[in-house]
């Protein structure tokens, strides 16, 4: 059976984003057959993807090794570009993970090893991290594997201080978003958690050992200062983009959360999924990820497939997109309310507590 129609789905409430019915009969159908037709990888879609992404993101390597094209103006315009390159191979990378990008196996672990070097992470072990959090996104019994960090109004609330504090800072924009992508893919992922199996383990030591290489091989082209002058920013850049797209994927107005024993695999997917619908020029740069909902209901589809399928049932077409200008209010979200069952901010929070003290002092009246 296909991975859409493995569990019950539940509705959501009409018109959040993200938020589908896939409780009927006729519309199981269509998501089935939708996921059957376009799971399959195509060998010639992928060697294009790779070509186009690949071939162009060397190019801009060896015109960045010129001095005149490093000035000032230039370089900045090139390095952005390759930025989002990068995120693009980082999504090659991912669908390899799945064992969606072709149908050889030992193809998809070749290109996912080397994507991985060039985008400083450790293939099999990300791979292991990567499919606990399809396991478990959504519920909230199962957090902490392969997500970001986020509590229940309840737990932050009987948090100490020194968590509150870690917790804001964790969730601050300027910490998530530039200082933790490059602490992430340059030193968190040289190293391997202790529960992690052999493979895995390994994965990371020998990927530590091609990135030592790459950036010996680089620097003795590049000089050290110049070679760190283009990868630092590309690092932090492209690790910018791939955790904005992932934390607006799961943390939106109208997202799924639930308790284990209420929690089912195809309402996380359709509903704790966001469907991010980007302009097509970044959609080509992050490679169809925006279709997340798809992704999350049968994540065997590869990514050049993602809009056909989502294309191909009406279900699809009855969810709600999360644009770029409504993604940024996603900012705000910060505990899930359970009472509520939806994503608050702050603010909220801080009204939710004087509610019960203004209602004191009305009744004194």
């Amino acid at each position: 059976m296909s991975d859409a129609g493995r569990q019950t789905g539940a509705p959501s409430p009409a018109g959040e984003a993200g938020s589908a019915d896939p409780s009927t009969e006729a519309a199981r159908a269509s998501c089935r057959a939708a996921v059957e037709r376009y799971r399959l990888p195509s060998t010639p879609r992928a060697l294009w993807q790779l070509g186009n992404t690949l071939v162009p993101y060397a190019l801009i390597w060896w015109l960045l090794h010129f001095p005149l094209l490093r000035s000032w103006w230039i370089a900045p315009v090139l390095v952005l570009l390759a930025a989002g390159l990068l995120v693009r191979l980082f999504i090659i990378f991912h669908d390899c993970g799945h064992g969606s990008f072709v149908r050889s196996r030992l193809a998809n672990q070749l290109i996912g090893i080397i994507t991985g070097l060039l985008t400083f992470t450790p293939y099999f072990y990300w791979r292991w991290q990567h499919g606990v959090h399809h396991r478990t996104s959504g519920d909230l019994d199962r957090r902490g594997a392969g997500d970001i960090w986020m509590l229940t109004v309840q737990e932050y609330l009987e948090a100490s201080r020194w968590r509150r504090f870690a917790y804001r800072l964790a969730r601050n924009p300027i910490i998530l978003f530039m200082v933790a992508p490059l602490i992430m893919f340059a030193f968190v992922q040289r190293f391997a958690a202790a529960e992690a199996p052999a493979r895995e383990r390994r994965s990371v030591y020998f990927t530590n050992i091609g990135l030592a290489l790459m950036i010996m091989g680089m620097c003795a082209l590049f000089g050290v200062k110049v070679y760190l002058l283009i990868q630092l920013p590309l690092l932090m850049l492209s690790g910018a983009a791939g955790l904005w797209m992932f934390y607006v994927q799961h943390q939106f107005d109208g997202a799924y959360w639930e308790r284990r024993e209420a929690w089912d695999y195809t309402a996380a997917a359709l509903q704790g999924s966001s469907y991010y619908k980007l302009p097509r020029v970044l959609q080509w740069f992050s490679g169809n990820i925006g279709f997340h909902h798809i992704h999350h209901l049968s994540p065997h589809i590869p990514n050049y497939n993602l809009q056909r399928c989502h294309n191909a049932a009406t279900t699809f077409g009855d969810i709600r997109p999360l644009t770029l200008l409504g993604s940024l209010r996603s900012l705000r979200l910060r505990l899930w309310d359970e009472a509520r069952r939806e994503l608050i901010g702050y603010a909220d929070l801080r009204r939710l507590q004087l509610r019960p003290v203004r209602a004191r002092e009305h009744s004194a009246r």
